[in-house]
């Protein structure tokens, strides 16, 4: 592992009132940081009373790290999350997004949590399978992201990628800033999400835990969502009208409400 990374960006929302509801600490995906929580669920989820966080990963957003960031696993992103939850007022809610989801699954595999949500999971299979199948069903998309440079984008690029990670009626602006926060990815994290850990399950068989996955979704396919819910030994949720990112969507209630309603039940 890497040495611990010192300065992790964060962006948090509280509520306007003490509150007895638990921290949320949000986790992002690959290729982005924790902006991609900022412009709704920060604010909403704080507005209903939870103490919500969202970290940027060492070597994405303003976070430290981006030196090393090519020799950075998926242990030193999960010290980073380990190292922010640590640092809050009391254990927070982990929410994880695509590969953010494999990290909290990686820790709850290892302690136990107050509770994880797990949206749009890399399935137990690992990356290889779904890069397989993006391979031979959209051979474009695999073609682009093979040699992904955030600094060198085109609209040759933006066009091949967007339908992959937003569906059609994403709003402009949100589009338009997503792409001010396109990041470089790890090859040795995405290793470790080729050689995912089946056996790899909660310490505690009773444990509060959250699988949400996207109907119009193209790289978590629903199908992926319910291999991660079918190995925790719970029930998906499949929201329609959603895609990858569903925290930017235009119907991001949809999921943010049925995320609410599985907090309510975490105590």
């Amino acid at each position: 592992m890497l040495a611990a990374e010192s300065h992790l960006e964060i962006r948090q929302r509280l509520p306007a009132s003490a509150t007895r509801k638990p921290p949320l600490l949000f986790v992002h995906g690959g290729y982005c940081d924790a902006w991609c929580w900022e412009p709704y669920f920060l604010p909403w989820f704080a507005a209903r009373g939870y103490p919500s966080y969202a970290l940027s990963l060492r070597g994405h957003g303003a976070s430290g790290g981006a030196r090393m960031l090519f020799v950075a696993g998926l242990d030193d992103y999960e010290a980073d999350v380990e190292h922010v939850a640590g640092g809050l007022d009391a254990p927070p809610i982990l929410i994880g997004h695509s590969m953010g989801a494999a990290i909290v699954e990686r820790i709850v595999a290892k302690r136990p949590v107050r509770g994880a949500a797990l949206l749009a999971p890399v399935p137990p299979a690992g990356l290889l399978p779904m890069a397989a199948r993006l391979a031979a069903q959209n051979p474009e998309y695999m073609m682009q992201m093979g040699g992904f440079d955030p600094a060198r984008l085109s609209s040759a690029v933006l066009t091949t990628l967007r339908p992959f990670y937003f569906s059609p009626d994403v709003a402009a602006e949100i589009l338009g800033e997503a792409v001010n926060h396109l990041n470089s990815e790890s090859p040795r994290a995405l290793i470790d999400l080729s050689l995912r850990l089946h056996w790899a399950l909660p310490v505690a068989n009773h444990r509060p835990l959250c699988v949400l996955g996207a109907e119009g979704d193209r790289i978590c396919t629903p199908d992926d969502v319910r291999a991660t819910a079918s190995h925790h030994g719970v029930t998906a949720t499949i929201v329609p009208g959603l895609a990858h990112m569903m925290m930017l969507e235009r119907q991001w209630r949809t999921a943010a409400e049925v995320l609410e309603s599985w907090l309510a039940t975490v105590k």
